[in-house]
């Protein structure tokens, strides 16, 4: 098992001594190609949420997750004052359709607006943080340029060059979700500069759970909203796709219905 992926693990064992955890995902460990911004408003800064897909086969409540990310080298667990989850699911639905044009396209993006959310800032949501390792490079970001069409396509804002961070986040209540196809949005606000969060493979490759129809992921700021844009297609350009680096537990929601809790 990878560093990542123990971690993680570890940290959330005591999640499934009740009832077996029936529902893992991963996208695998984080591939060191880009990071992309993803915080809630404040502090005079715009919103940014940066989106990646999962797939849900049956009714599932999801309990807790984990992310991997990028800090400023200076920036420690201390610096971290809020973290937020937010679920949509596939456009077109929650959302005007058509849509407004101001973006490439809106075919398999998120939706316009939120399905689910949770928020240490409304105690719906604890989380812990650790950093991994220092001296954490990225080959590109994306924070800044996030544009509407015809100017979305800047190629990114170049390397960085941090601190790795993992993230393991609780839900209170639990996220519960019917099968189907949606997106996850995890957002982290530090007292001062940025967190960005850290791509992985796609294809997911081992050790991440590989499923049918993994779409890129999308990101967009408050200026965009409620249209969103491709990381790799729109923003960067050329070939290049993402996913980025998450995990989600949880357990089967239909043995609650069932009088098992």
């Amino acid at each position: 098992m990878s560093r990542h992926l123990l971690v993680a693990a570890i940290a959330m064992a005591n999640l499934a001594t009740a009832h077996a955890a029936d529902y893992f995902f991963s996208t695998g460990n984080p591939d060191s190609r880009l990071a992309a911004g993803s915080r809630p408003a404040g502090s005079g800064q715009l919103e940014i949420e940066t989106a990646d897909d999962f797939v849900l086969t049956s009714p599932d409540r999801i309990d807790s997750a984990s992310i991997v990310g990028w800090l400023p080298a200076t920036a420690s667990a201390a610096s971290v004052d809020q973290v937020s989850v937010k679920i949509y699911r596939v456009f077109p639905l929650d959302s005007s359709d058509p849509p407004s044009g101001h973006v490439p396209t809106r075919v398999n993006s998120p939706s316009d607006t939120v399905f689910q959310t949770r928020s240490s800032g409304t105690n719906s949501l604890t989380y812990s943080v650790s950093v991994i390792a220092p001296g954490y490079f990225l080959a590109n970001s994306v924070l800044i340029g996030i544009n509407p069409f015809p100017n979305q396509t800047t190629g990114g804002e170049g390397p960085v060059n941090g601190s790795e961070a993992q993230f393991i986040l609780v839900f209170h209540p639990p996220l519960s979700l019917a099968s189907g196809h949606y997106f996850f949005v995890p957002q982290v606000h530090l007292v001062a500069d940025n967190f960005l969060w850290s791509s992985a493979s796609r294809p997911i490759a081992a050790p991440g759970t590989p499923f049918t129809n993994d779409l890129q992921s999308w990101i967009r700021n408050a200026s965009l909203s409620p249209d969103w844009l491709r990381v790799g297609t729109d923003i960067i350009g050329g070939t290049p796709t993402f996913n980025h680096a998450f995990q989600l537990i949880g357990v089967d929601d239909s043995i609650f219905s069932n009088g098992f809790d």
